[in-house]
This record gives C-alpha cells, structure tokens and sequence, in this order.
C-alpha cells in the first residue's frame, strides 16, 4: 500500500486551536484510496519546521505529501499554487523569529510549483458544496517554508512524488474562542480533506 505524509501545524500566534492537528490526529492511521496516512504535527518555528517535515519524508519515505495550513479569515480551501524562496513575516512564529526575507535555500530557484492536482481538487471540492479556490500565494510565513522545504527536497532528488500545501478556514470552535473569522464545522474540514485525499493519484 501506498503511504500518504500528512502534516498539520500546532497552534500559534493567537490562535488558541489549529484545526490542522484535530485533522491530522484524526485520519492518520486510516486508509483511504489505497494510501496509508501517516500524520504529523508541525512547529511553527522557522529553525525547526523545515527540518521536521524532512525529517517526516526520511521517516516515512512517502508516495505523496499533503501539508495543511490555517487561513483564518479565509472562507475557502485554497490549494496552493506556488511556494517561494523567502522568509519573511511582521508575526513572530512561536519562537520569537520574524525573519527579514531570508531565503529558505540559499542557492534554491525563487519559486517551486506545487505538484498535486490542485485544479481537480478545486472542481471536486465545489462540486460536493465546499467553497474552494486555487491561491497564488501561501504567503511568506511557516505555510509557505514548509511547502517550498518539501518541494526543494523532491526537487534536487529528482523525485516524482506529489507534494504541496493547501490552506484550510477556521473551525467553528477556532471562531467561537478568537472571534471574527469565517468558519466552517469541524467535520466539514475534515471531510474536505478526506474528498482531496480520494483524488490523489
């Protein structure tokens, strides 16, 4: 069997819950559409989520890599187009870091396209009642460093395996607890995850 990597982030700035984890906790283990899941959970640290998630692709030497984010204020799932090569954000990550539009790699292309079949995720994910839009950008913050970490990764070994990042809205109980943030339920994220999970090749 096939193993899917999907990775989350822990909570951060001040956001009490992510509902990346509650996501992740949930489906790895299963099997859906011939792949193993096996999830992990992020820092949101610049000196340490990079290493970890290719320490996860080492680990568990994956046939794909799905790696979610929260957009809160995002009211849609937004597959990512492209990651680029800087870090740079006015939040400190959980550490403390705001970098100053460092280069992830320094000898790294300035962009790196996302290799799943993000166009398709976006037609099946509306067709079943999910709002969902293609992004063209996942920012410059721990979203984007991870997503462009694996794409390098995969990049320099020359390996075919499908990999990039989607942005997922708030949690009803995210919104409850920060306030004004468009939500969706708990199940509904979820499920939506599970609906791109059935479409990886």
């Amino acid at each position: 069997m096939k193993t899917l990597l999907l990775t989350g982030f822990e909570p951060f700035l001040d956001f009490p819950i992510n509902p990346t984890h509650q996501i992740v906790e949930e489906l790895k283990g299963k099997e859906l559409n011939g792949y193993r899941i096996e999830g992990r959970i992020l820092s949101v640290d610049y000196n340490k989520s990079g290493r970890e998630i290719l320490e996860h692709i080492h680990d568990v030497e994956p046939d794909a890599v799905i790696s979610l984010g929260l957009a809160a204020g995002r009211y849609k799932m937004t597959p990512e187009r492209i990651a680029i090569n800087c870090n740079e954000s006015n939040e400190k990550d959980n550490e403390g870091n705001t970098p100053e539009g460092d280069p992830i790699q320094e000898e790294g292309p300035d962009g790196l396209f996302s290799t799943l079949p993000i166009k398709s995720f976006v037609e099946v994910l509306q067709s079943k009642g999910y709002p969902s839009e293609v992004s063209n950008t996942a920012g410059t913050y721990l979203c984007n460093h991870v997503m462009y970490q694996a794409l390098y990764h995969f990049h320099v070994n020359h390996q075919q395996v499908p990999s990039g990042f989607v942005h997922i809205p708030a949690s009803h109980e995210l919104a409850v607890q920060h306030g004004k943030l468009p939500s969706w339920s708990q199940t509904d994220l979820t499920d939506a995850v599970k609906l791109i999970i059935q479409l990886m090749p």
